[in-house]
């Protein structure tokens, strides 16, 4: 699909938007429609990293002057995770490989973004922070997740709300405010990796030529905290990312 890079912008500042409005960044579907746009795969992670790091940046920023995030329970998922996006992000895959991968990741998200609000109730209808994992299990999880996102360019909140919700980590909104933090330390690991495997140099001049992305971004985020879930449902933003996204993953995976 032929999209030109004005279009591309606007589509990004409208997915970061919805995204931003219930606290994500937005990686998965940044990766879908760069995928529908057919560019070089290698790029697909630093654009769609970098836009997460601008969007979910101010969610953070949110979060912590809410006194939602608990960096004291928060690090055990963080310690391994971060060097673990870094090395994925390090990872050199042949195109085959990546876009399997890819394809795959996004069926899984696309998936999660469905089934997640069923999640949630089980979730809240238990009380909060209710902790039924294993102590060694969210070290896992954060590094399962780390690597898949630092490789794939995907934030890896998408993942890990779910996983913190079945598990009764904690209540909804301090889950979103985790998978927040979780999602910008690890694109910025992520994306430290991708740049040092493709060269600064070159994964500069792909951030360079891709300007009008981030600034769509940036400017789409800011929309979206004003507008807080107001102007859209979050079930709806959910269904209608969940179709762009498993709609790509077919797509990816029928060729």
């Amino acid at each position: 699909m032929d999209f030109s890079i004005p279009v591309l912008a606007l589509l990004f500042a409208l997915t970061a938007a919805l995204y931003a409005s219930v606290g994500f960044g937005g990686g998965s579907t940044y990766i879908a429609l760069l995928a529908l746009a057919a560019l070089d795969y290698r790029a697909l992670p630093v654009i769609a990293l970098l836009c997460n790091i601008i969007v979910v940046t101010g969610g953070t920023i949110r979060f912590q002057s809410r006194g939602l995030i608990d960096w004291r329970r928060i690090w055990p998922i963080l310690l391994l995770s971060v060097p673990a996006a870094w090395l994925g992000g390090r990872m050199i895959l042949a195109q085959d490989s990546f876009m399997l991968l890819l394809g795959l990741s996004l069926a899984a998200a696309g998936l999660l973004l469905i089934i997640e609000p069923f999640i949630k109730r089980a979730g809240d209808s238990a009380p909060a922070g209710q902790w039924t994992g294993h102590r060694l299990f969210a070290p896992a999880t954060g590094t399962g997740i780390g690597f898949l996102s630092g490789m794939v360019g995907i934030g890896g909140g998408i993942f890990l709300a779910p996983i913190l919700l079945l598990t009764r980590w904690s209540d909804s909104r301090r889950i979103a405010a985790t998978a927040s933090v979780f999602i910008l330390v690890n694109s910025i690991a992520g994306l430290a990796g991708q740049l040092m495997k493709s060269g600064f140099s070159s994964g500069g001049e792909a951030i360079l030529a891709y300007w009008p992305l981030f600034l769509g971004v940036l400017l789409g985020g800011q929309v979206g905290s004003l507008l807080a879930s107001k102007a859209l449902p979050e079930i709806w933003i959910r269904r209608l990312t969940a179709l762009l996204i498993l709609y790509v993953a077919v797509r990816i995976l029928w060729v």
